[in-house]
């Protein structure tokens, strides 16, 4: 189940996940995580192929939604070691986003209310296979790279736009972020 919430972000009901993801969508409470490496670089995720939604393409660190009455800190800390066997040495709050991106291959819809978190990750990668197909650390400049010739789900630019002040807090000029 999911939160829904009005433009505000304040809940006002739950809606099961995929009937929320339905055109024209419901909007939902989300978080998503950027998490560095003491370079300065990103860890991405590739999402894995046997997800229903947005397979197979490269995204943050980790995005996904809290229950009902979670908070958003918990379920991103909660989700990145569920996904990526990692815990952030760090997590801070990096504001918040709303967006409405329609996934053109799949059909569902991400009206979301997303709640931005950066931070550190200072200790291995150990993904689960049935959420992560690969990771990678990057650069800003092989981001930019990157995103030309590979396919990122349809939300990642809005967020990392929205995070960047964070980011640039978090990793310092120089790299480039």
């Amino acid at each position: 189940m999911l939160e829904l919430v009005d433009e505000s972000g304040n809940t006002i009901g739950t809606a099961e996940k995929l009937s929320a993801h339905q055109a024209p969508g419901q909007l939902h409470r989300a978080f998503s995580v950027f998490l560095f490496d003491e370079q300065g670089r990103l860890l991405l995720q590739q999402r894995a192929l046997g997800k229903y939604h947005s397979p197979g393409v490269w995204s943050n660190t980790c995005c996904g939604h809290p229950y009902p009455g979670e908070s958003p800190f918990a379920a991103a800390a909660r989700r990145t070691h569920e996904e990526l066997g990692l815990s952030p040495s760090l997590l801070a709050q990096a504001g918040t986003v709303r967006y409405n991106h329609p996934d053109p291959s799949s059909g569902l819809v991400e009206q979301e209310f997303n709640h931005l978190f950066v931070g550190l990750a200072q200790a291995a990668v150990h993904p689960d296979p049935e959420e992560v197909e690969a990771t990678a650390f990057v650069s800003a400049e092989e981001l930019a790279k990157r995103h030309a010739e590979v396919p990122f789900s349809a939300w990642f630019m809005t967020v990392l736009d929205a995070a960047r002040p964070a980011i640039r807090e978090l990793t310092g000029d120089a790299a480039g972020w």
